[in-house]
C-alpha cells in the first residue's frame, strides 16, 4: 500500500510537472522569438546607421574647409554637417560674430527703465544649430583639454566667474571661432592657439 501510494505521488507529480511545462513553455519560446527579432532589427538599423556615416563623410568631405574643421578632437562629421546645413557657405560671412548672432547666442541687455538687468543670449537665432552646438560643447568640455580647461577658467576665475551653463554659452561661441577660422583659412586645429587668445591662470602643480 505504501508503496503504490508513492507511486501514484509520484505520477501525480510527474503530470502536473509535465502539464506545467507545457503551460510556460509557450511564453518562453515567444519571449525568445521577440528578443532575436529586437536583436535582427537592432543589427539591421546599426548597419544602415554605419551606411549613412559613410554617405555623410562622403558628401561632406568634399566641402572646403571640412576636413580641418573635423580636426577639432571630439568634433565628428555629423556635428560638421549640421553646422554647414546651418549657416551655408562660410565664405559669405566676414566674422564669427555673424554665425554667433545666426545662433542667437549674441547678448541682449535686461533693462527697465533705470534699472540695468542681467545680460542673456538673445535666442533670437536658429534653435536647431543652437541645439548642435549645446550638444557638441558637452562632450567637448568632458574629453577635450582645451575646452575643460577653458571651461574650469571660466567657473572658477576670481573676478567675474560664471556658472556652468553661463561657461558653456561662452564655449559655444568660441567653437563657432574656432570652426569659422579653421574652414576659412583651411588649416587645422592648433591647441596652443585655441588656449592663447584667452587669459588663463597657471595650473596648480
Amino acid at each position: 500500500m505504501e508503496s503504490r501510494c508513492l507511486t501514484g505521488s509520484g505520477n501525480q507529480t510527474g503530470q502536473v510537472a509535465h502539464r506545467t511545462g507545457k503551460k510556460f513553455n509557450r511564453p518562453i519560446t515567444s519571449a525568445r522569438y521577440e528578443l532575436q527579432q529586437l536583436l535582427e532589427q537592432h543589427e539591421l538599423l546599426f548597419r544602415q546607421m554605419e551606411g549613412i556615416m559613410v554617405y555623410i563623410e562622403g558628401l561632406v568631405s568634399q566641402i572646403p574647409g571640412s576636413k580641418e574643421m573635423k580636426t577639432i578632437p571630439g568634433v565628428g562629421w555629423v556635428t560638421v554637417a549640421g553646422f554647414l546645413a546651418e549657416v551655408g557657405d562660410l565664405t559669405g560671412y566676414d566674422h564669427p560674430q555673424q554665425i554667433i548672432k545666426l545662433a542667437g547666442l549674441n547678448l541682449k541687455e535686461n533693462s527697465s527703465g533705470k534699472h540695468k538687468g542681467q545680460s542673456t543670449i538673445s535666442k533670437r537665432g536658429r534653435p536647431q544649430l543652437r541645439a548642435l552646438l549645446f550638444r557638441c560643447v558637452l562632450p567637448l568640455v568632458a574629453k577635450n583639454p582645451e575646452f575643460q580647461r577653458i571651461h574650469r577658467y571660466l567657473t572658477t576665475r576670481q573676478i567675474n566667474p560664471l556658472k556652468k551653463k553661463q561657461s558653456l554659452i561662452a564655449l559655444c561661441g568660441r567653437l563657432i571661432r574656432i570652426l569659422f577660422t579653421l574652414g576659412t583659412k583651411r588649416i587645422s586645429y592648433n591647441p596652443q592657439k585655441v588656449l592663447s587668445t584667452v587669459h588663463l591662470e597657471p595650473i596648480a602643480a
